[in-house]
């Protein structure tokens, strides 16, 4: 007679066993999927180096949001590819700007999708980087105000939520008081508050065209080697009035993730990047993986080191997995 006593197999057996005693579950509730906006009309431009994922005019995004939520997909992301740029990204709190264009039609064709608008200005400087230059340095608090304007701006264009990713100082309270003053009190804020300088960023930067003219933005994102940064970072959106905080990229900072979900009640975003997605879409495309187990298991492993909400350009197909 064996003496084992516990026997951790006996509950991995089957199928409907292994579900029953399963600790992580996706849904689709979780998922945010990132879209391009762009000029132009009936533009559906594919991004060579993120299969499946397009730049889209205003028209073709809105047609885009309607197939997405009749799949599933309850929120989303929205970036903006302005027709010019501008040493002061005036493209980004125009009142008829790109990403104020795509909300509005969004609202129209989807009025119960949840809108968060990306509040940045890399893609609509000439230069490329995150705020206002002066000597090849971006100016933090000259860049609140650009910042708050842009935030205000997406407000009155519809978006439910807005997400400052410059990773300027004091941009949540910039932002917050903002849209406090113009009558915005209900609109969330889901900051970036930790974002690191990662390489993981390429392929975003073609779909966004936002590489830098000169330098690189390690001057104000993190340092990929810090980990209590992150929790100082992350405190200060908080205190400053932070709904949600996010950690970007997500599936190569778990650790950071679990740090502070154990440390904050707040909703915690990830943001599974670009370079991510593109790794797993190339290596399934050269038949060494599965696709579609890493891509779930990649989400689950985000989803259990805490995340309550994941940024994904794999949403819809997750969700199309999760229903078979």
């Amino acid at each position: 007679m064996s003496d084992l006593i516990h026997r951790p197999r006996r509950l991995r057996r089957r199928e409907p066993l292994r579900a029953l005693v399963r600790e992580t579950r996706l849904a689709r509730e979780d998922f945010v999927l990132p879209l391009f906006a762009c000029a132009g009309e009936k533009v559906r431009r594919e991004i060579s180096s993120m299969p499946g994922v397009h730049n889209l005019s205003v028209d073709e995004i809105a047609r885009e949001a309607v197939a997405a939520y009749e799949s599933g997909v309850r929120s989303v992301i929205l970036f903006g590819l302005p027709e010019s740029k501008d040493e002061t990204a005036s493209g980004a709190y125009a009142r008829d700007g790109i990403v104020q264009q795509a909300t509005g039609a969004i609202r129209r064709e989807v009025p119960d999708m949840i809108i968060v608008a990306d509040a940045c200005l890399c893609e609509y400087t000439s230069h490329g980087h995150c705020g206002v230059i002066r000597d090849e340095e971006v100016l933090n608090d000259e860049t609140l105000e650009l910042l708050a304007r842009t935030a205000v701006s997406q407000a009155e264009a519809g978006a439910d939520i807005i997400a400052p990713s410059a990773m300027m100082d004091g941009q949540v309270g910039a932002i917050r008081e903002a849209l406090d003053e113009n009558g915005f009190e209900h609109i969330a804020v889901m900051s970036y508050a930790v974002k690191y300088a990662s390489a993981f960023y390429g392929p975003f930067r073609e779909a966004a065209d936002s590489a830098p003219a000169f330098g690189d933005r390690r001057a104000y994102q993190m340092d990929a080697a810090n980990a209590r940064e992150a929790l100082r970072e992350a405190e200060l959106d908080f205190t400053e009035g932070a709904d949600i905080l996010m950690v970007k990229p997500a599936s190569v900072y778990l650790d950071i993730l679990r740090t502070l979900r154990e440390r904050f009640d707040l909703p915690l975003a990830a943001y599974h990047v670009s370079g991510e997605y593109a790794m797993i879409k190339a290596a399934a495309a050269k038949g060494w993986i599965d696709e579609r187990r890493v891509m779930l298991e990649t989400l689950t492993s985000i989803k259990r080191a805490g995340a309550d909400i994941i940024i994904t350009y794999y949403a819809r197909e997750a969700i199309r997995a999760l229903s078979e």
